[in-house]
């Protein structure tokens, strides 16, 4: 006997077996059951997802032999014929060959005489966007009112080249694209039932390559099971579908965190070896900035996906939140513009050097043999600048806010007996003198200083922010601290209740203040009093802001 394709042989024959499609095979079954049945049906989505084989199983639920209905015997001379595609009454046509008025005339003669064989005469017509506005315009009368014994069953990629007269004379079912997990659940039940030997790793590559669609997966298994000789490993799976391997995106992503240029064109020398498709490499490293990114904020999400968890547990404590959006968004762009680059890998490597140059200023360690080179050196100039105008404009703030402070009545800026004592009383204001920037100088603001034992500083995050306390924002508030004292402590930050006012609490009260002191003055201003009563105007207070001076 002839093998037969995955693809044919696991092609669902009843609506039970059909996967992903709950809401179309729901409609459908209750419009049988209720024998609700309407002339016409249009079937829309992308290729593989399901559109023929829906059209099939319903033209075998009206033609079964033991009656209409959403369960179909597959038994009698009727399914069975159905499902070997030999049913003389189901009239499958290809609109993409017989695109020319002359053949839908030649198609609708026969429209009025009664089926041969069976209860419905149904004439499905595959990729029906195809057809020329003849052609449609020859179907559309016969479409509205087609004789008692005929349904039609149409099937598209695209309906939004389907005339409105078309579209609106068909219930209308959009079957939609499958996500991976779904595919790669079939995928394995395909293989044990095939008796195929498959690593996890190499089903889901191919769950990820079908893109939505059943069909194309099944296909790659085919495809796959030949390449490997019967067992399905992850490694050859990927140089079948020229994907890459997941150590080489960990590899980069460690060398980006690190800050390391040489380290990042090694390895991308060492990917090109492999040939690969440099787009797709750019879509992995983005999949996996994800995936440490979504580490970042939910303990969950480390165990998703085909990285070791160990792996993205690392990588979530060295790399900042800030800096993963940016390479994420980068990594978006680069493969946007990838097509314009002189060569692929040159877009490639410039879309990684993109990642570094536009990388948020960070203290640069000194070489090991205490020599580097000139891009080096101006890289470690740039940054020190910028380190250096970072902590003016910090100083600057932190001597507004003294001032403010003092003039309001509040405490005075800490000393160095309150810096070297770093006492509850003057927590705020050592706080406003840290250089911290961005979400780590968020989550300072937020805490409250409980007790120091020594070099271990405790301090309390509110309920509501204790998403900041990440490994990577801890670090980088513990050495702010540290260089501020001039000793290296250990910092404990633990969620609870907060029972004195934080930094970020003051200062949203005295932005209410002085929002409270700006509405008092307009209501009390005489223009404006003067105004209302002459215009019988209102004064729209969310409009209302106070000048900072």
């Amino acid at each position: 006997m002839s093998y037969q394709a995955l693809a044919r042989t696991w092609r669902p024959r009843v609506f039970p077996e059909l996967v992903g499609q709950e809401h179309v095979v729901k409609a459908l079954v209750h419009a049988l059951d209720g024998d609700r049945l309407h002339h016409a049906y249009l079937f829309t989505g992308t290729r593989g997802v399901g559109k023929t084989t829906v059209a099939r199983i319903l033209a075998k639920c009206l033609n079964c032999e033991e009656g209409v209905s959403s369960s179909p015997c597959g038994k009698c001379s009727s399914c069975t014929e159905i499902d070997d595609g030999r049913f003389v009454d189901l009239l499958e046509v290809d609109a993409a060959s017989r695109t020319k008025v002359d053949d839908t005339r030649e198609l609708l003669e026969n429209v009025q005489y009664a089926p041969t064989r069976g209860r419905f005469k149904v004439y499905l017509i595959d990729e029906v966007h195809m057809l020329s506005t003849h052609s449609f315009n020859a179907l559309l009368k016969t479409l509205e009112e087609p004789p008692p014994h005929v349904k039609f069953l149409l099937a598209t990629t695209d309906p939004n080249k389907l005339p409105v007269t078309v579209l609106s004379r068909c219930l209308q079912f959009n079957l939609k694209r499958l996500p991976p997990n779904l595919i790669f659940d079939r995928l394995k039940l395909v293989t044990e039932a095939e008796t195929l030997e498959s690593e996890p790793g190499a089903l889901d590559q191919i769950a990820r390559s079908a893109d939505g669609s059943m069909r194309d997966a099944l296909s790659l298994l085919d495809q796959a099971a030949a390449y490997c000789e019967g067992r399905l490993a992850e490694a050859e799976v990927r140089a079948m579908l020229g994907t890459i391997d997941q150590g080489h995106t960990q590899r980069l992503l460690r060398a980006l965190a690190a800050d390391q240029a040489d380290d990042l064109l090694e390895e991308v020398s060492r990917l090109d070896e492999l040939v690969p498709d440099y787009s797709a490499a750019l879509d992995e490293l983005a999949l996996l900035i994800q995936r440490v990114a979504l580490a970042q904020v939910s303990e969950s999400a480390v165990d998703g996906g085909l990285a070791d968890p160990e792996v993205v547990r690392e990588l979530a404590a060295a790399i900042s939140p800030e800096d993963l959006q940016l390479f994420y968004q980068i990594a978006l762009i680069g493969k946007r513009d990838l097509h314009l680059a002189p060569t692929l890998r040159t877009g490639f490597e410039m879309t990684l050097l993109r990642m570094l140059a536009f990388k948020p200023a960070a203290a640069v360690p000194p070489s090991g043999d205490g020599q580097s080179g000139s891009g080096q050196a101006r890289t470690a100039t740039a940054r020190k600048a910028a380190r250096d105008t970072k902590r003016a404009a910090a100083t600057v703030e932190a001597s507004a806010q003294d001032t403010v402070s003092a003039a309001n009545g509040g405490p005075a800026p800490a000393g160095p007996d309150a810096v070297a004592g770093l006492s509850e009383m003057h927590w705020n204001e050592f706080v406003a003198g840290l250089s911290l920037s961005g979400a780590a100088r968020q989550l300072a603001g937020n805490c409250m200083f409980r007790s120091r034992a020594g070099k271990l500083v405790e301090l309390t995050v509110g309920d509501s922010q204790q998403h900041l306390c990440t490994a990577a924002l801890q670090e980088k508030l513990r050495a702010a601290i540290s260089a501020r004292l001039g000793e290296d402590i250990r910092l404990k930050i633990e969620p609870g209740t907060l029972s004195t006012e934080t930094l970020a609490q003051r200062g949203q009260r005295e932005a209410d203040e002085r929002q409270d002191a700006a509405v008092r003055s307009i209501h009390g201003d005489p223009n404006v009093l003067a105004m209302q009563q002459a215009f019988d105007a209102t004064v729209e207070e969310q409009s209302i802001k106070p000048v900072n001076h």
